[in-house]
């Protein structure tokens, strides 16, 4: 029995644009990525960690001018808040 790249992201608790934010943040693969989002969602403090990568990924992508990726990772960005509301508030 093969389990696929899209089981792993399945099973970490965050969406597929979350664990992409955060193989480009780490320069891992995704289904290391996966891995490492699984453990920080189970972890104190572990939810603001990811956030933290994604805004810093969003800066990189506005930095370099490329409006779109910014905008594609917002809304992983805006997922994980709504997903994770309690453990992080308001989006600011």
């Amino acid at each position: 029995m093969n389990i696929s790249r899209d089981d792993i992201i399945g099973m970490c608790g965050l969406s597929e644009e979350e664990v992409a934010a955060i193989a480009e943040h780490e320069h891992i693969p995704e289904v290391a990525a996966a891995a490492l989002a699984d453990y920080l969602t189970n972890r104190k403090g572990g939810v603001q960690e990811v956030r933290r990568m994604i805004r810093d990924d969003i800066k990189s992508a506005l930095d370099r001018g490329d409006d779109r990726h910014a905008a594609e990772l917002f809304m992983a960005l805006t997922h994980l808040h709504e997903t994770y509301e309690s453990e992080l508030g308001t989006l600011n």
